[in-house]
């Protein structure tokens, strides 16, 4: 499947090394200014040849509309838009044209379909999530009509970790570094530890966290479109990525009833919980507190360091990739993670309808 969505749909096209990424947004409400600007600066968030600790490969990744709005508003007709690859360096793939490297698509690609792109893992490249980005900035301009924010940041890398839970943290420290950790001594030994396994020619991976404020009471649904199954979905989805957890997630394994439950008590005319542990979610449905889950990325599979793997003639062959590669995902995926979160919410928002007062 290409598309994501049931009334809220994004349907993506593409591929790292083809004439460019993007897709079609069908279902958006009519009337929706669409800022552009803020469309660029989150492709700008994801584009790669950011910094030293990202992939040297360099797309401005400037987005083209193609239809679904007139006079700078949205019109209720698909919204096509295309983001053109400039930067292919194709030449540095050949060597993987008949092996398969570990921990990659190829060959699963190769037994599913009988042939695959070899040029920066074709369709299967993170590549295609710039598409992912501009779709979700759209799904952002919506839910902002609705009170709605979404803010996701780096929270580990490998072993080093933020010491304080997102309500202590300032995020709005986030875009102040390079990995986008809003911990800003915390920041600076995951920079240093990426870039040294950047020079050893291998990578890590780790965890984003993210948080979403607005939403009311009543997005999702109870059974089989509940709210964190809808966001497991969309994040597991995103490439390498191997592990969702929403509230106080694995953690709560430690817990017991009585410490895990969220207890209900009366804000002024507001009902709300004393504590968050549920991540905002209860019965599959929003309940007006924070939405809260954290994504894991594996290290990134393409490194420098020789592996053993297999040709396509099954020999047992020895790899030393070449071309141009992120260390460590992480940086790059915030914005990723929470165009997802945007798309998620909402198609659940148009699926809920006007909610009872």
């Amino acid at each position: 499947m290409n598309t994501i969505g049931k009334l809220f749909t994004f349907t993506s096209f593409g591929e790292s090394h083809g004439k460019g990424v993007g897709g079609i947004v069908d279902g958006c409400p009519a009337g929706i200014e669409l800022d552009e600007a803020f469309i660029q600066q989150e492709l700008n968030r994801r584009r790669p040849g950011q910094s030293i600790i990202s992939t040297p490969r360099s797309e401005e990744d400037n987005v083209e509309f193609l239809s679904g709005i007139f006079e700078g508003k949205t019109t209720g007709t698909p919204i096509a838009f295309v983001i053109w690859n400039k930067n292919q360096e194709s030449k540095d793939y050949n060597h993987l044209k008949d092996v398969y490297r570990p921990s990659h698509a190829d060959y699963t690609y190769q037994q599913k379909y009988g042939i695959r792109d070899h040029r920066g893992g074709g369709r299967s490249s993170a590549r295609a999530t710039a598409g992912w980005v501009a779709a979700g900035a759209i799904a952002k301009l919506v839910l902002k009509q609705q009170g709605v924010d979404i803010t996701a940041y780096t929270s580990q890398v490998g072993h080093i970790a933020v010491g304080k839970s997102y309500e202590n943290l300032n995020l709005s420290l986030i875009e102040s570094n390079i990995v986008r950790c809003p911990e800003p001594a915390t920041a600076q030994k995951m920079i240093a530890y990426i870039d040294e396994l950047r020079k050893d020619g291998n990578s890590i991976g780790g965890i984003i966290s993210c948080v979403i404020s607005g939403a009311p009471v009543g997005w999702g649904e109870p059974v089989f479109d509940k709210l964190q199954a809808r966001l497991a979905n969309a994040m597991l989805n995103i490439n390498a990525t191997h592990g969702f957890d929403y509230g106080r997630g694995f953690e709560g394994v430690h817990l017991t009833g009585a410490e895990m439950n969220d207890a209900f008590i009366k804000e002024g005319e507001r009902v709300t919980t004393k504590t968050n542990n549920s991540g905002g979610i209860q019965g599959g449905i929003s309940n007006g507190e924070d939405i809260y889950f954290r994504v894991l990325f594996k290290p990134v599979a393409t490194i420098s360091i020789k592996q053993n793997t297999l040709d396509k003639d099954l020999n047992a062959v020895e790899l030393e990739a070449k071309g141009r590669h992120d260390p460590c995902v992480l940086p790059r995926a915030v914005p990723i993670v929470e165009a997802m979160a945007a798309l998620t919410l909402v198609d659940l928002y148009l699926m809920t309808g006007p909610l009872t007062p």
